[in-house]
């Protein structure tokens, strides 16, 4: 699977004169302009989780939890040990006189992956993170909500699975789609072979999200505008799950 992504590319370097100070002809900044609002096609490509994807696995993590106490190396451990299943999102190779510093092909750019909460009960990142699900339900839900959660959570014969799926805002959403899909064909062979993390009753996910204000003018004269808080997603493909999930909260 493949999608593109523009960029901005590099710009030339600027000449300078003896007297250390740089400068520029009308023509050079011309063409400097010029250079710096081209844009490029970028294509990005799907790859199979390996050990060399643990840092930028890392990141994204710390990316997603920011400060919670979760132990993210551990949980990036985890995600590489089980690379039966989950995707990275890396840029596809590109030619030489491209001017790109290699480095950046192995880049990695967003992943999707599931860890099984029930199977690593006792893994000190699957704790955590049920303790930080739990806590953030206490601060927004009435109690029978949250004992319904610590019950679901703890329900050994209905495990839970916890999507992860985080990338770069730069990141087309249109690579989320083939993502999505190819972990479901990765989740049911490896419930079919019997493999680690294959079986799941429920599905459980942390949602980027924020408001944005939309005015609502009313057709009525001299009726003030109203104003009204939408709710985005920072993955735009997250808002179906919120829209039929059996349990939310926000």
């Amino acid at each position: 699977m493949a999608t593109r992504a523009k960029r901005r590319a590099p710009g030339p370097p600027q000449r300078r004169e003896p007297g250390g100070e740089e400068q520029e002809s009308d023509s050079e900044q011309r063409d400097s302009a010029s250079e710096e609002e081209e844009e490029v096609n970028v294509e990005f490509e799907a790859h199979s989780i390996s050990d060399n994807d643990y840092d930028g696995i890392k990141k994204l993590l710390q990316q997603l939890f920011l400060k919670a106490p979760v132990n993210i190396a551990e949980l990036t451990d985890i995600l590489i040990q089980q690379n039966h299943i989950g995707s990275v999102i890396k840029q596809a190779e590109v030619q030489e006189e491209s001017g790109y510093d290699d480095d950046e092909d192995d880049e990695v750019f967003g992943f999707i992956s599931l860890l099984n909460l029930t199977e690593r009960k006792g893994a000190q990142c699957a704790e955590q993170i049920k303790e930080l699900i739990l806590s953030l339900c206490e601060k927004n839900c009435d109690q029978s909500m949250v004992e319904q959660l610590d019950k679901l959570l703890n329900d050994t014969t209905k495990p839970v699975g916890f999507l992860l799926n985080e990338r770069f805002i730069n990141v087309p959403p249109q690579i989320a789609l083939p993502m999505h899909q190819q972990l479901q064909k990765e989740l049911a062979e490896t419930q079919r072979t019997n493999k680690p993390c294959g079986r799941c009753y429920y599905y459980l996910l942390i949602s980027k999200t924020f408001t944005e204000t939309a005015k609502r003018s009313s057709k009525k004269r001299g009726e003030s505008t109203q104003q009204r808080e939408e709710l985005m997603f920072a993955n735009a493909e997250e808002e179906f799950f919120y829209e039929v999930t059996d349990f939310r909260y926000h």
